[in-house]
């Protein structure tokens, strides 16, 4: 039987450079989609699905989110406390943060690209499959992501890439495209993944996006890959291609009733921030009006 999985290594050392000046001083994973960070709704699926070591890999301007997933400090505890009963369920909530898993907190080290964030863990994540994904993207789907792919990756025995359809030709320019043979509705066992190969090369429509659960085998493959690295990006996608052409196992899982949300640029942000809003259930009825009033005055 596979192991069970409870790792998951988060990326976060990007500078968020499409939001300056507002990511100066404050990580793009922090940025609020209604009252919690964006990191933070990654986290919660993760714990959702059993996940109960997390390791996050960031840089030097990252210590916000260490800040977040800690407990309060002490200010804010007393003021929260003067409040009375009307502040409690806010104390309750944040001190809820610390213990939503166990935290660890890695500074990246080494060339730049999305295999890199792996290498750094892989001394934490030792000979356990796990959970890679993004702090910036996410599904929210029923169920979560990913218990989609430790559903998965327990039936077929393999590592899994959460993906969805093509929408628009430019996401052909965005996302890593896979192709394979069909194993049920929602599954793929994998041939091939191509990174951004436009749509004129493109081998489906189905998108690599938003996490992957690996095999610890990945492992060796990527420190091989390191250490013949020189320039350019060190990326994770031709290290899968790799392993599937010496007969690993790789499945694309099609994210089943669920809505992909990308924050990693300014109007993909802005348009999930809309679509939270109006789900909202204190806020969306009003938030709807005032949209409302706003198109009919056009």
């Amino acid at each position: 039987m596979p192991k069970q999985v409870t790792k998951a290594v988060i990326a976060a050392a990007g500078f968020g450079t499409r939001f300056l000046p507002q990511t100066k001083a404050m990580p793009k994973e922090m940025l609020p989609l209604i009252d919690k960070p964006i990191i933070q709704y990654v986290v919660e699926e993760l714990v959702a699905a059993g996940i109960k070591d997390i390791i996050i890999v960031g840089s030097s301007n990252k210590r916000a989110i260490e800040d977040h997933f800690d407990l309060p400090n002490e200010d804010l505890v007393a003021n929260l406390k003067a409040g009375g009963a009307k502040k409690r369920p806010y104390l309750d909530e944040i001190e809820a943060i610390a213990n939503l898993a166990n935290f660890v907190y890695l500074r990246q080290k080494g060339p730049y690209g999305n295999a890199t964030p792996i290498l750094c863990a892989s001394h934490l994540i030792g000979n356990e499959p796990f959970i890679y994904t993004y702090a910036d993207d996410f599904f929210v789907a029923t169920p979560n992501r990913t218990t989609q792919l430790v559903e998965t990756y327990m039936a077929k025995h393999g590592s899994v890439l959460a993906c969805k359809r093509i929408n628009d030709d430019e996401e052909y320019n965005r996302y890593g495209i896979v192709s394979g043979t069909s194993e049920d509705e929602y599954t793929l066992r994998l041939d091939k993944v191509v990174e951004k190969p436009g749509k004129a090369k493109a081998p489906s429509n189905l998108a690599s996006v938003s996490g992957y659960l690996l095999e610890p085998s990945i492992i060796p493959y990527i420190e091989a890959a390191a250490a013949l690295h020189t320039t350019g990006e060190l990326m994770v996608q031709p290290i899968m291609q790799r392993m599937i052409d010496d007969g690993h196992r790789f499945y694309a899982r099609e994210i089943a009733d669920g809505t992909y949300y990308d924050t990693g640029d300014k109007l993909q942000y802005l348009m999930t921030m809309v679509d939270f809003a109006l789900k909202h259930d204190e806020l969306g009825p009003p938030f709807r009006r005032h949209v409302e009033a706003l198109l009919a005055e056009k």
